[in-house]
């Protein structure tokens, strides 16, 4: 009896755990259940909202062909237009050899350079219909972007050679603008660039149609409604009020500069620092002599128009005296004139200069042809007839000894050197030590002890000639500027 109620108990106990774990199992695969469901949900709405690539479109079969796109540099064919009366063939050879250093300075790959013999060029396309059509056979064989022509563009020449060739075409003056834009980095720099570029872009400006026209009367704004009639304004003249505003803004900034410069240029006046300017083409290596001469690291660089920024370097001479060196802006042959123009500011150190260093590149074919180009520039600098030049034919390791024999003797007072290797550069400072301007104020004084850095003064910018130390003092004479012997004057004993 006993083990029959036994046996019913433990049944009975184990329906109800069965029972209590089919309950769990239900709870367990609703859960999942309903977790899946969520999944798939989260699945769908991540596929709806992902981006989907569709297969064949904007796939490179070759890496290269991904790298050359991101490395392609704008390919341009050169041209130029040349007459007896306008020169020789071979000036007119290296007149293109130069835009070709231009454009790659530039940041283009020069493919085709090509001349044209003609009394002058042709009024419509520069070189004339059929050359024009030439021109383009050119620039398709060779895939070309762009035509640079040797020469200032009229805006209605360039547009009817763009329209006969259907590419870019630019004139010497952007190419040369736009390497100024790469290297300017001071902000007086970069104010005279942009000066530049919007003085020669405003008389460019040409407009595209009525699209864009902003004036409307009578029944051509019928359809506008009220208010809309009247002459208004259209594009191309409002951009031409926005570069002419931008203009004189930038003239304003750039006046503004000038007293800082000022006041450098008379602090170095006032303690008596003689100046020399290094003027030159550029690429004549003007700064690799001014490292030379100074010990100081500017940029050099085998390029057109390294140097943008005036900079101002000390040196000493073998007497004690210190001098500055001024590097310049490099010239080129046709500067534009709005370079001149806005660059004045900068040629201004030449004007004030004591001795100005004309720098030339003596392995270049035509030596003569660069200095007629710098000396046409700095013949618009008023007060440069009035300062001792030396003239300095650098890279005299890249000439050859014929190239040597003939600028001795064509230029006999100048001097031959080579800024890498440092021959003649001894020679050159001993020469503009000569030229340097003296002090010509005697002092025979006797200073204090106490006047140490009157001393000092006298030793760095004027001419020792006899130093005693006496009891009661420093027993000096020297030659010196006026102001520093009024200071010395005022207290000797």
């Amino acid at each position: 009896m006993v083990n029959n109620v036994d046996i019913d108990a433990i049944s009975n106990s184990n329906s109800k755990h069965n029972d209590v774990l089919s309950g769990h199992s239900d709870v367990l695969l609703d859960t999942t259940l309903e977790s899946e469901k969520h999944d798939e949900a989260w699945q769908e709405r991540e596929s709806r909202n992902a981006l989907k690539r569709v297969a064949g479109l904007g796939e490179l079969q070759d890496v290269t062909e991904v790298e050359y796109r991101k490395l392609r540099l704008e390919r341009v064919v050169l041209v130029g237009v040349w007459s007896s009366a306008r020169g020789t063939l071979s000036q007119a050879e290296e007149s293109l050899r130069e835009l070709a250093a231009l454009a790659q300075t530039a940041g283009a790959v020069v493919c085709d350079g090509m001349l044209q013999q003609r009394y002058r060029p042709d009024a419509a396309t520069y070189v004339g219909s059929g050359k024009a059509r030439e021109l383009a056979a050119v620039v398709a064989q060779h895939d070309a972007d762009t035509i640079i022509v040797d020469d200032d563009l009229p805006p209605s020449q360039r547009r009817a050679l763009e329209d006969a060739t259907k590419v870019k075409v630019v004139d010497r003056t952007a190419v040369i603008l736009d390497i100024f834009a790469q290297h300017a980095t001071s902000r007086e720099g970069k104010a005279q660039v942009e000066l530049a570029q919007l003085q020669y872009m405003l008389p460019r400006l040409r407009g595209w149609g009525a699209a864009l026209s902003r004036q409307a009367g009578g029944r051509a704004a019928g359809d506008a409604g009220i208010g809309s009639r009247g002459p208004g304004e259209t594009k191309i003249e409002m951009d031409r009020r926005a570069i002419r505003n931008r203009i004189s803004k930038l003239r304003n900034d750039i006046a503004h500069m000038a007293p800082a410069r000022d006041v450098k240029r008379g602090s170095r006046r006032r303690q008596g620092v003689p100046t020399v300017a290094v003027v030159g083409y550029t690429n004549a290596g003007k700064s690799s002599i001014i490292n030379r001469l100074t010990g100081s690291e500017e940029l050099v660089e085998n390029a057109l128009f390294a140097t943008l920024d005036t900079a101002v370097r000390r040196s000493k001479a073998q007497d004690g005296r210190n001098y500055t060196l001024v590097d310049t802006v490099g010239f080129v042959r046709r500067l534009p004139t709005q370079l001149v123009e806005a660059f004045k500011s900068t040629l201004e150190e030449v004007s004030q200069a004591d001795v100005i260093m004309h720098v030339v590149d003596g392995s270049h074919p035509d030596p003569t042809s660069q200095i007629d180009a710098v000396n046409e520039v700095l013949g618009s600098i008023n007060g440069v007839e009035e300062i001792p030049q030396l003239l300095v034919f650098n890279k005299s390791d890249c000439m050859s000894q014929p190239q040597r024999e003939r600028l001795e003797k064509l230029y006999p007072d100048s001097l031959i050197v080579s800024a890498a290797s440092g021959d003649g550069i001894l020679r050159l400072r001993q020469r503009i030590e000569w030229l340097l301007p003296s002090p010509r104020v005697k002092v025979d004084v006797v200073l204090p002890y106490s006047a140490g850095s009157l001393l000092s003064q006298v030793r760095e910018n004027g001419v020792v000639e006899k130093v005693d130390y006496e009891d009661r003092g420093v027993a000096l004479v020297a030659y010196v500027n006026d102001s520093l012997a009024s200071k010395l004057m005022s207290v000797a004993l």
